[in-house]
């Protein structure tokens, strides 16, 4: 991007409240008359990042600037944006005349010229007739279209949007996001909105930027984050995923789901693990043939409105949801297929846990804040600092927090087709990461136990056990 193409650049940006870390070094570019959505689960950071923009927060770091200037410091009020609200934030005494003039009448603008501009602007919303209604008297539609004209009204450079269609029903969500899409088209200046509605985002943006923990996980167009995610969480995120652990045999061959597939990806060397993600629609599904590069028994069919979603279960023993506008019913036997180019490899984030720790004694190790039992070490003194690793599979979660060594909130869970990948949060504020054919829901609280002989120590790239 040209220097000259950007209206609002992010550099380098963290918000902490406390300890906390709600912005974690954030980079982030946006063109002029872009409409750029900022989409990611609750908690991700996404409306702080907003609230920064705004100038409603401030940063702790970092430097934001607008059109070239750096506005890090600069009031809200003297910033060239205008914010969009949930809530909207009208005002219940004022008419929707006096609604959108509000900011016009501050500037002391000549009454003609501003009976001119909200005309107008009520002209973009398509409610010309409606400036001397109550703003109670509204439908939620309305009163947002009415919060888009005070916004524009002012001839922002750039407009915000927090969250502004979800007060509203599905069918007038799906409306508002049509004319939201033409009223950026005719008004021409850059558009950022935040949203945690996947669909509400591939359909609206010219760029998606996904956020995850206070960071960004991933920048692109809608078609290039679907379709060619980053990481797991991304491909988990955006739309409906079969996310398999699999292993790139060598270039253009990928092995999952204990078959070998012909793929279209290179360059990750031979014999490595990676995470394989293929879509639901992208699976052909049919009666079992010579054809099929799997086989398996549908386990669940259900009608979507335009397809069927159908998990099969195969022999292989690895369950994949499929979408197809023919239905097998349950308990049927079927055949699977997927061409390479619809199969999408990833480096996979990490093979194992990692932690920095220190030899306690011979038969201890501390790490994650708390002595691990460990089978012995033979050769390093105590308070030796030393790295541990630790197996997915060999963590082990119990459900009383008094039978774990160490205790930690489960936050991501990840079905990898045979078992879950979950992210837990320990109460030493770092993660680990578990692989288990237990249920969990995100949020609960657990026990984290590991045997010592599961638990390898390592100084000097050397690994003792």
């Amino acid at each position: 991007m040209q220097k000259s193409d950007c209206i609002i650049s992010v550099e380098h940006v963290s918000k902490f409240f406390g300890d906390k870390a709600v912005l974690n070094d954030v980079n982030l570019s946006v063109r002029k008359g872009e409409f750029v959505t900022i989409l990611g689960p609750s908690g991700c950071g996404k409306t702080t990042l907003l609230r920064l923009i705004a100038g409603f927060q401030t940063a702790s770091e970092g430097v934001i600037t607008i059109a070239g200037k750096d506005i890090t410091q600069t009031p809200p009020h003297r910033r060239p944006v205008n914010t969009v609200f949930q809530k909207y934030a009208l005002f219940p005494h004022l008419n929707v005349f006096n609604n959108i003039a509000f900011g016009l009448k501050l500037k002391k603008l000549p009454a003609a010229t501003i009976e001119k501009k909200v005309k107008q602007a009520l002209r973009m919303v398509g409610m010309t007739d409606y400036e001397d209604r109550d703003v109670d008297s509204l439908s939620g539609g309305q009163q947002q279209r009415v919060a888009i004209a005070r916004a524009i009204v002012n001839e922002p450079e750039v407009l915000l949007l927090d969250e502004p269609l979800a007060a509203l029903d599905l069918k007038m969500r799906k409306d508002m996001q049509m004319e939201l899409k033409e009223m950026h088209q005719k008004l021409g200046i850059t558009f950022v909105y935040v949203t945690h509605d996947q669909e509400e985002a591939l359909t609206l943006s010219d760029t998606i930027v996904v956020m995850s923990e206070g960071k960004i996980q991933q920048t692109g167009t809608p078609i290039d984050i679907y379709n060619e995610p980053i990481n797991s969480f991304v491909a988990d995120f955006i739309g409906e995923s079969n996310i398999l652990n699999g292993v790139m045999v060598h270039d253009q061959l990928v092995r999952f789901c204990g078959q070998e597939f012909d793929c279209v990806d290179t360059g990750f060397g031979e014999q490595t693990q990676v995470d394989v993600v293929i879509r639901p629609e992208d699976i052909y599904i049919f009666e079992p043939s010579d054809a099929a590069q799997l086989t398996g028994t549908v386990t669940s069919s259900i009608f979507k409105g335009v397809h069927y979603e159908m998990l099969v279960q195969t022999d292989e023993g690895y369950e994949l949801m499929v979408q197809d506008y023919h239905c097998f019913e349950a308990g049927r036997k079927v055949g699977l297929l997927v061409k390479p180019f619809d199969i999408h490899v990833m480096k996979k984030e990490r093979t194992c846990n990692t932690f920095e720790g220190k030899l306690l004694d011979e038969t201890h190790v501390e790490f994650l804040g708390c002595s691990f039992e460990c089978s012995p070490v033979q050769g390093i003194e105590p308070e030796t600092p030393v790295t541990v690793e630790v197996d997915f599979r060999n963590v082990i979660l119990e459900d009383n927090e008094e039978d774990g060594r160490l205790t930690g909130e489960v936050k991501f869970i990840l079905y990898k087709g045979n078992h879950y990948h979950l992210t837990v949060f320990t109460d030493w504020d770092e993660d680990i990461f578990v692989d288990t054919n237990d249920v969990w829901d995100d949020g609960d609280r657990v026990g984290i136990r590991i045997a010592p002989e599961n638990i390898r120590v390592t100084v000097n790239d050397k690994a003792i056990k």
